[in-house]
């Protein structure tokens, strides 16, 4: 019985996660940036569908869930999300409100499915309560490791995206060309942004706006710089192919630098593993032989 229930629980869980993560239509600058890039053109609504009966079940409780966990959630939880969702590459399935929406339901599943599992006891109650709070901070860190592991990658590939960004403003290109022609042949994170930045500026957010948000949005301190470098020498009047070209001598110095870095701490990581599982298995073979060899003489006295 208890598991049945459990697995009740389980594809309760799935069902509200399945409908979660289906597709929706984008709304705000979202919403804007692809009419922007469709040529502002809106497609024809389509039809009104009956929608299935697990999506009629399972959207009043999803909206209680969202009412729920946005009333317990401090004051700023939506902005702190939003700013999240930015730097995590604001996947077009998961927008806040359905970030909260899962935020409440997991807080509800953990902690019946921990009752379920450890039964009816006062261990099992505080148990549940942890529970409880952790899956409902789950989404935030998921969201926090996925931004985190993007803001990587982006500082990866933005050398390679400035030294293309350079040889096409050397080569005669504008500015606003060469980021279209990195944000097509560089792959990447940091292509996803310069894609943004240039839908934002013909939807007619200035240039500079457009390059600070993007900072804001991966606060990198190479981005940072770069985007620094870049808003000053447009406020200025310098040219841009010189800003360009002494970033990325900057960014190939940074690259080198926090290559050397990594290689010195090889020797501190390779020291745990080396200590506990290296050596052990070594004097184990050296000294095992010889150990039993001693045993059995001295048991024979």
């Amino acid at each position: 019985m208890l598991l049945l229930a459990g697995f009740v629980i389980i594809a309760l869980a799935i069902g509200l996660l399945a409908l979660a993560t289906r597709p929706d239509t984008a709304g705000g600058v979202n919403r804007s940036l692809e009419l922007a890039q469709g040529g502002g053109t809106v497609a024809a609504t389509p039809e009104v569908e009956e929608e299935p009966f697990v999506d009629r079940l399972l959207k009043p409780l999803l909206h209680r869930s969202q009412g729920l966990a946005m009333s317990l959630s401090p004051n700023g939880s939506s902005t702190r999300v939003r700013a999240l969702l930015d730097r995590a590459g604001n996947p077009k399935r998961w927008p806040v409100e359905r970030v909260f929406a899962v935020k409440g339901a997991l807080m509800f599943i953990g902690p019946i499915f921990t009752l379920i599992m450890m039964g009816l006891s006062v261990t099992s109650v505080f148990a549940a309560a942890a529970a409880g709070a952790a899956m409902f901070f789950l989404p935030d860190l998921l969201i926090y490791n996925t931004a985190a592991k993007r803001a990587e990658q982006t500082t990866r590939s933005l050398g390679d995206a400035l030294d293309m960004l350079c040889v096409c403003v050397e080569a005669g290109q504008g500015f606003d060309s060469a980021l279209i022609q990195v944000a097509r042949n560089v792959k990447g994170p940091i292509a996803e942004e310069f894609a943004r930045v240039i839908s934002e500026i013909q939807i007619g957010k200035p240039r500079s706006e457009a390059f600070m948000a993007l900072s804001n949005r991966l606060r990198t301190t190479e981005v940072r710089n770069f985007v620094t470098a870049l808003v000053q020498a447009d406020k200025m009047g310098l040219p841009i192919a010189g800003v360009l070209r002494e970033q990325t001598a900057s960014m190939r110095m940074a690259r080198r630098q926090r290559a050397e870095a990594k290689a010195q701490q090889v020797t501190v990581k390779i020291l745990f593993p080396l200590l506990f599982c290296i050596f052990p298995v070594i004097f184990i073979i050296v000294l095992g032989p010889g150990a039993i060899t001693m045993v059995d003489v001295f048991s024979k006295r």
